[in-house]
């Protein structure tokens, strides 16, 4: 029995590891190009060991085009959909759970019904609405929509609350608090996990986002990161470190947020629902 658990062991180490050079491999390759130069690209093929180090591609990768403006894009429809979708999110999670109201539960099975329409049912309606409002080209499209939830966290947030204790709402009334003030001072400070983990998953989703600065922009001044990665890209294709390094600088955010807060994230997704 020992040996058959040591051989089990050693088995699912050797896939973990090999599984996680599969996933890491091309990140290191990006960061190996980004230190090369364009020459030493082709003459260091495959190999993840930087043989140079042209820390001047990072300089570029910021002057070569106007990286800091659409950084700002990027932040101002990452930060603040996030709050929007959080706030409207916990606070549709926490009525449904909570609130005993006649037809509940068939509204909430209405919110999760929408997540079987793709988003491409929605898409042509949602333009020719920003579009008769005059939103074209303006970073409302890309910020509103937040404000109104998500099918999939108001679900996420419903089970949460569902499973908080229910004298939590009980003390809280009977010391004079509205419904409102429930939520906001008691149950949503509790709930700290899974809006770390939501917000997590959110900023990954909103700043990688391509497909709706692509639908909604059309000139450079509102362009964010991933859409002016793509015209970038068309015109520095065959510069090869710059194109690595310029998508790694995009890319690191992602990465510091979520190594940071991984541990936030498991938390979160356990649906607890106790502190």
């Amino acid at each position: 029995m020992k040996r058959r658990g040591l051989l089990s062991t050693v088995c699912l180490y050797v896939v973990l590891v090999v599984g996680s050079v599969v996933f890491v491999y091309p990140f290191l390759w990006m960061i190996a190009t980004s230190l090369r130069s364009l020459a030493g690209v082709g003459s260091s093929g495959a190999s993840v060991v930087p043989q140079e180090f042209l820390w001047d591609n990072y300089r570029r990768a910021v002057t070569s085009f106007p990286f800091w403006r659409y950084t700002l894009n990027s932040v101002l429809t990452t930060l603040i959909p996030i709050v929007g979708t959080v706030f409207s999110c916990t606070l549709a999670g926490f009525a449904f759970a909570r609130l005993r109201v006649r037809f509940s539960g068939i509204v909430f099975g209405i919110v999760l019904a929408t997540m079987l329409l793709p988003g491409e049912v929605t898409m042509v309606p949602q333009f020719m609405l920003f579009n008769n409002l005059g939103m074209i080209d303006t970073l409302y499209p890309l910020i509103l929509p937040a404000f109104f939830g998500s099918p999939f966290f108001i679900f996420l947030f419903r089970q949460f609350f569902a499973r908080m204790p229910s004298e939590l709402a009980d003390a809280a009334v009977v010391d004079g608090c509205g419904w409102f003030r429930t939520f906001w001072l008691v149950y949503l400070p509790l709930a700290r996990p899974a809006v770390v983990a939501v917000s997590i998953l959110l900023f990954m989703g909103y700043w990688n986002n391509f497909l709706g600065p692509a639908i909604y922009i059309n000139s450079d001044q509102w362009k964010t990161l991933p859409l002016a990665l793509a015209g970038f890209q068309s015109v520095n294709g065959t510069d090869t470190p710059l194109l690595m390094a310029t998508s790694l600088l995009i890319t690191l955010p992602c990465l510091v947020l979520f190594f940071a807060a991984q541990k936030h994230i498991t938390q979160g997704i356990t649906f607890t629902g106790g502190k």
